[in-house]
């Protein structure tokens, strides 16, 4: 159906004046209302406004101006069915429809904004507009993103029409939209006068990225959705540079979210290598090529087939080392192009390129799936600094350099399975630190102690060790005062607090007390 009349109001400009040119030039009559409309008709492209259209003006400082019979009247009518009804409203078909939302969503995120300007950010005319292009989307097109505009236009100069396909898709999109704009808001407000700031109404604003090969294991099927607004540095907009040969599982992602979580604690070059959403290895070091090294060689057996999480540029060098070991998949913030060169030698080894990198303490809402509903919580965003600003219960103290390995080790063992233990010492190079034994997921904390130290073997002697909560009692400690720990840190809190203390005065071992608990399920 060739486009007639199109109505254009937008907020985000981008791509609009091209938009506007291409249909001006295709001999579409452009309406239009107050920011488009002034930038259109500045460009010297012939355009109408809404006002004149409808013969009615804008009113209440522009929050009318759309809503209106000849507006909805003719995005809405059934060409051949409703000819008489536009006749006696005087409006005619309108064929096309460019619309973006006033940026509620973007305001929202501004710490400075008030509650009025939150409530005038609210459209309502914007949403309408969609709503009625899109439920009539055998006829009308509808477009809310700027990024359809060009395929649009390429249909209409190759055919002259747009595909019903592409309009039923545009349509979906558009809904997507608005239902993704009303869960903003209704969140938001729903939130105001809640104690714990949680909001009444949770809707969930998700898009599909792509399909899985399975789930996880083969006989489940399985999806991959991005929030819409998902932000960046965040592994939904990651970008992927592997050779294509193998596409992401969902066992994959878990993991990738996982190790990119951990590796993210720390300020130095870092590498951490997951498996089984667990890290199996973690470093720090003065080079990339020296973490990475050192987080494989904490447990090289489990390493293989891992995924593997660094923190800086990934460099030829290290590149190289991590073609040593079968890998599933890398996450970095971005990759040299020498090192792309080497990596994708593998075929089926996955690279991500974060490109923007997430701190430590960034914030974001976690959920989790249980019968009929989700948990929802704030992010564990904490953990730097606590071993240095927690408490000393022991008679001696830890040294300088129990406490930079004290720290290393809590900063590890927060993304470790409870019950966690996390095992650590210096490294091989000045300033580096590595893990030695980790026992994560464990249905007591004593075979957490116990499966870490075996973890370690010999290195256990001289390590220290990092607990996730704290020790009931000392048959904790037990198996790492036998191996040879010189330091430890805890939570505290517990009823047997006293003896525990006692028991690493009996070692000569020091101990610190964060007073904050890691678990991680």
């Amino acid at each position: 159906m060739t486009i007639r009349r199109a109505l254009l109001s937008v907020s985000d400009k981008t791509g609009i004046l091209d938009l506007a040119r291409a249909l001006a030039d295709r001999g579409v009559e452009l309406l239009s209302t107050g920011g488009t409309y002034k930038a259109i008709e500045a460009a010297g492209i012939l355009v109408r406004t809404v006002e004149s259209y409808t013969e009615s003006p804008e009113v209440m400082d522009g929050r009318v101006k759309t809503l209106h019979p000849r507006v909805h009247g003719g995005i809405l009518s059934r060409e051949g069915h409703d000819e008489a009804d536009l006749g006696r409203i005087g409006a005619g078909f309108i064929d096309l429809v460019a619309v973006n939302l006033y940026p509620f969503q973007q305001t929202l995120a501004r710490t400075d904004a008030t509650f009025a300007e939150l409530i005038e950010n609210i459209d309502i005319g914007g949403p309408s507009m969609l709503r009625s292009a899109a439920k009539n989307h055998a006829r009308v097109t509808v477009l809310c993103d700027p990024g359809d505009y060009g395929p649009v236009l390429a249909e209409l100069a190759q055919d002259g029409v747009v595909s019903p396909a592409t309009k039923q898709r545009l349509a979906a999109k558009a809904f997507a939209h608005t239902a993704s704009y009303d869960g903003a808001i209704s969140g938001w407000l729903t939130a105001q006068g809640e104690p714990d700031g949680y909001p009444r109404a949770l809707t969930l604003s998700l898009e599909k990225a792509y399909g899985l090969r399975y789930g996880e294991n083969p006989h489940q099927t399985g999806a991959f959705y991005r929030e819409r607004n998902a932000a960046p540095g965040s592994l939904a907009t990651a970008e992927s540079l592997g050779t294509g040969a193998k596409e992401l599982s969902f066992n994959n992602l878990v993991d990738l979210e996982a190790a990119l979580d951990a590796v993210r604690e720390h300020p130095a070059p870092a590498a951490v290598v997951v498996k089984h959403t667990s890290p199996c290895g973690v470093a720090t070091a003065t080079t990339l090529l020296e973490a990475y090294r050192q987080a494989r060689e904490a447990d090289a057996l489990s390493a293989f087939g891992g995924i593997v999480a660094l923190n800086r540029e990934v460099d030829a060098e290290t590149a190289g080392s991590l073609t040593e070991t079968f890998l599933e998949c890398i996450v970095a913030p971005s990759f040299s192009a020498p090192a792309l060169e080497r990596l994708r030698t593998k075929k089926n080894l996955r690279l991500l390129a974060t490109n923007t990198w997430l701190g430590p303490d960034h914030a974001h809402l976690q959920l989790k799936r249980v019968g009929g509903g989700l948990v929802v919580q704030a992010r564990d965003a904490t953990g730097l600094g606590e071993v240095r600003h927690g408490k000393v219960v022991t008679s001696r103290a830890p040294s300088e350099a129990e406490l930079a390995a004290l720290e290393f080790a809590w900063c590890v063992c927060k993304h470790v399975k409870s019950n966690a233990i996390t095992l650590a010492r210096s490294g091989t190079t000045a300033g580096s630190y590595a893990t030695v034994g980790i026992g994560g997921g464990q249905t007591s904390r004593v075979a957490a102690a116990e499966h870490a130290v075996r973890a370690a073997g010999a290195t256990a002697k001289g390590s220290v060790l990092a607990s996730d909560a704290f020790f009931p009692f000392r048959d904790g400690l037990a198996a790492a005062l036998a191996a040879g720990v010189t330091a430890v840190v805890q939570p505290g809190g517990s009823k047997g607090d006293e003896d525990v203390i006692a028991a690493a005065n009996e070692a000569g071992i020091a101990m610190v007390f964060t007073g904050i608990r890691h678990f991680r399920h």
